[in-house]
C-alpha cells in the first residue's frame, strides 16, 4: 500500500497545525489550526468575519492545496485536543472536504462552538465522538485508533492509522503525565503495544516543543502544589489578589477555584474564553464546580461583576481571568489600563500560573500588561506552571516505546527542530534517511 504525507501546517512554525496521511486511497487529515500570533499583530481582526484565502495569506491558517496533490479521499478530519493551534481552522477548511470531524467529546463540542460563530462558511460536516481507547474502520483496510495522553487540556488523544505497512502515530501535543489532575495517567502501555503489534510503527509524526529541555516534564500535580504553597502564603493578606491561566486548562482552573475556596475567598471566572471552556467542561461532566463560582463572559457581566467585587471587599473574592499572555482585549489587560471597575492597590497580588508562550508577539504583549500591573503597584508572582509539552527524556521514553521505522519533526520552525534531530540522531536515525525534517507544503513518500 502507498503511504505518503503531506506536511501543510505547523512545519514551519508553533501553530496552524495541520498534517494528511494518505494510506492508499484513503486520507486522513490531522488537525487543522489558527496561528494565532498571525491574528494578534493585526488589530481588532475577527477571524470568524473573514475568507480563508485571506487568512491563508496573513499566514493565520493553514494553505491546504497542496492537498489536491493527494490521490485519494478524506475520509475523516481529526483534531487532537480543544486548542486553537489544532482546531481554529476547521471552520474555515473543512466545508471543503467531504468526510466527518472525528474527536473526542470535550474537543467535538469545542469545534462545534467553533462552526456556529463562523460567519463566512456554512460547515456541515458530521460531527463524529469518539473516546480514547476506541477504534474505527477507514476504508476497507485501514484503522484509526485514539490513545489517550495527558496535555494542558482535557481530553486530548494521539491519533494511531493503522495499515498493513505499519502504524502512523500522530504524536502531537502530550507531556508524561502519570498523576494528573483531572482524566486518566498517558496509556505508555498501549504506546509499547503499538510498537510491537504487526508491522510496528512506519511513522512517528512528533511535537518538537521543549525538545531542547533537559530531563522530564513535571507532572499536573506539581503545578498544583506549587499553586497551592503560593495562595497559602497570601491567605493573610487583606486586599485583593486576582489569577490567570489558559482558559482551556480545566485542571489548573480546578485547582484555583478549590484554593480560593480554602483561603476564605470567592473565586469567579470572568472572560469569554474562561467561561467558555470551563462552562463546557461543566456542563459534558468533566468538572463539578462548586454552586456558588460564577462564569460571567459578557463584557458588562464582567464589569457588573468588577463593581461588585469593589462594593463587597476585594478581600473576599478571587477574580480568575485571562490574559496570561497579555491580550489585548483580554480581562488582565484591560485591569492593567484601568479600563475595568476593579481597581488594583498598591501591594494587590497577580498570580500568572502560566508561561509566556516564546513567540515574539507574546513576548511584547506580556511584557506590557506586566509593566502596566505593576505601574499600578501590584505584585506579580510568575511562572506557576508545568508545561504541556514532552521535555528530552519522555521523546527517549517515546522512540523507545514506538521503536519507529521514520520520524518527523513537527510543530516548530527549522530552529527548533533541531534540538530534537540530535535527540533522534543520538538514537541512530539519519537525517534524508528515516528523520524527516521538512517544511509546511511538502510530501514526503515513505511507501512508494
Amino acid at each position: 500500500m502507498e503511504i505518503e504525507i503531506a506536511t501543510i501546517g505547523g512545519y514551519e512554525e508553533v501553530g496552524r497545525q495541520m498534517t494528511a496521511v494518505r494510506a492508499g486511497d484513503d486520507v486522513v487529515v490531522f488537525d487543522m489550526g489558527l496561528n494565532l500570533s498571525q491574528v494578534l499583530i493585526h488589530d481588532n481582526v475577527e477571524t470568524e468575519q473573514m475568507h480563508s484565502l485571506d487568512l491563508i495569506d496573513m499566514g493565520a491558517i493553514p494553505d491546504d492545496r497542496v492537498m489536491s496533490d493527494l490521490e485519494g479521499d478524506v475520509k475523516a478530519i481529526v483534531p487532537t485536543h480543544g486548542h486553537l493551534d489544532h482546531i481554529g481552522a476547521i471552520s474555515k477548511l473543512a466545508h471543503r472536504y467531504d468526510a466527518p470531524i472525528v474527536a473526542t467529546p470535550f474537543t467535538i463540542e469545542l469545534v462545534r462552538q467553533q462552526i456556529e460563530g463562523e460567519n463566512k462558511f456554512n460547515v456541515n460536516n458530521d460531527l463524529v465522538k469518539m473516546s480514547a481507547g476506541e477504534t474505527m474502520s477507514i476504508g476497507e483496510r485501514v484503522e484509526l485508533e485514539f490513545v489517550n495522553v495527558t496535555h494542558s487540556i482535557i481530553d486530548a488523544i494521539n491519533p494511531v492509522l493503522h495499515t498493513p505497512e505499519g502504524a502512523i502515530v500522530y504524536g502531537l501535543d502530550k507531556r508524561m503525565d502519570h498523576t494528573p489532575v483531572i482524566g486518566d495517567p498517558i496509556d505508555m502501555k498501549r504506546f509499547r503495544e503499538i510498537g510491537r503489534e504487526g508491522e510496528g510503527v512506519l511513522a512517528y509524526i512528533e511535537d518538537c516543543t521543549n525538545a531542547g529541555r533537559k530531563g522530564r516534564t513535571p507532572s499536573e500535580a506539581v503545578a498544583r502544589r506549587h499553586l497551592r504553597d503560593v495562595m497559602t502564603s497570601i491567605e493573610d493578606y487583606d486586599g485583593g489578589i486576582v489569577a490567570t491561566t489558559f482558559s482551556s486548562h480545566i485542571a489548573r482552573v480546578t485547582s484555583l477555584v478549590e484554593f480560593a475556596k480554602d483561603i476564605g475567598r470567592q473565586p469567579v471566572l470572568l472572560g469569554r474564553s474562561m467561561e467558555k471552556y470551563s462552562g463546557t467542561a461543566e456542563r459534558l461532566g468533566f468538572v463539578d464546580f462548586p454552586d456558588d463560582v460564577g462564569m460571567y463572559g459578557h463584557r458588562k457581566s464582567v464589569d457588573r461583576t468588577f463593581k461588585r467585587i469593589m462594593n463587597e471587599g476585594k478581600e473576599n473574592f478571587l477574580p480568575i481571568v485571562t490574559g496570561h499572555q497579555g491580550e489585548p482585549r483580554a480581562m488582565l489587560t484591560r485591569m492593567g489600563r484601568g479600563e475595568t471597575p476593579f481597581e488594583l492597590d498598591d501591594g494587590d497580588k497577580v498570580i500568572f500560573s502560566a508561561r509566556v508562550i516564546p513567540e515574539p508577539t507574546n513576548e511584547g504583549q506580556r511584557y506590557q500588561s506586566e509593566k502596566l500591573l505593576k505601574m499600578q503597584g501590584a505584585r506579580i508572582y510568575d511562572d506557576i506552571h508545568v508545561s504541556g509539552h514532552l521535555r528530552e527524556e519522555g521523546h527517549y521514553t517515546m522512540l523507545q516505546a514506538l521503536q519507529p521505522k521514520h520520524v518527523v519533526p513537527a510543530h516548530q520552525n527549522l530552529k527548533g527542530f533541531s534540538p530534537y534531530v540530535d535527540l533522534a540522531e543520538n538514537q541512530g536515525y539519519a537525517l534524508g534517511r528515516d528523520l524527516h525534517v521538512t517544511r509546511n507544503g511538502n510530501m514526503i513518500q515513505l511507501v512508494d
